[in-house]
């Protein structure tokens, strides 16, 4: 079974279902073609640039890195949105008196598995609920794999993610930064044998 445990999981809108599950090697050419056809706003507001994947970068998106969790929603053979969650250990952080770093948050505790994450979903399936779907997906897998912060960068201008994301998680920290928002959500624990098929998710 692959690494989120949710394959066979969708919902039917409208006329088709649209089924969330694992990203494939298989699915490089339906990858291909699904960034193709996104705006150049839509892929600017998720690449932070008009960015059209490389074939270096198509591979990590369907997640051929150990370290990547890529799920895609598809309507028949066509993908209609991606999301991703990259993950990493951060290093234990000491606590310094004598210069001006910020000790470590008592609330995370030192070596915290932490997954940075991006959705995008096709212009026409925008506003449809596809993307808060593989949010919620994303968070099953990262709880089950044991990660307990989320992070992600939101541009100024992407209001709609924006609010997505703080309506989840009122408690989430956001800073300003150059570009727009950095987000971090701590996720809460899970218990330690989580079942080997994930719940369905409920979509409204």
């Amino acid at each position: 079974m692959n690494r989120t445990q949710i394959q066979g999981l969708g919902w039917a809108g409208g006329r088709a279902a649209v089924a969330i599950r694992q990203a494939q090697p298989d699915d490089l050419p339906a990858l291909s073609d699904f960034f193709a056809g996104l705006s150049a706003h839509t892929r600017y507001l998720r690449f932070f640039g008009p960015v059209t994947p490389s074939a270096a970068l198509l591979r990590t998106l369907s997640g051929c890195s150990d370290n990547v969790d890529a799920l895609v929603a598809a309507r028949g053979g066509v993908i209609v949105g991606h999301a991703m969650a990259v993950d990493r250990t951060e290093p234990q952080r000491l606590q310094r008196r004598q210069n001006h770093q910020r000790p470590q948050d008592p609330q995370e505790p030192r070596g915290t598995r932490v997954a940075d994450i991006g959705v995008v979903v096709n212009d026409a399936w925008q506003g449809r609920g596809v993307g808060s779907a593989l949010m919620r997906a994303l968070v099953t897998g990262a709880q089950t794999r044991g990660v307990t912060t989320l992070e992600m960068d939101v541009l100024d201008g992407n209001r709609q993610v924006l609010a997505m994301v703080t309506g989840h998680w009122p408690a989430a920290r956001v800073e300003r930064n150059s570009d727009g928002f950095a987000i971090r959500v701590r996720l809460p624990q899970v218990r330690s044998n989580p079942p080997a098929v994930a719940p369905r998710l409920a979509i409204g």
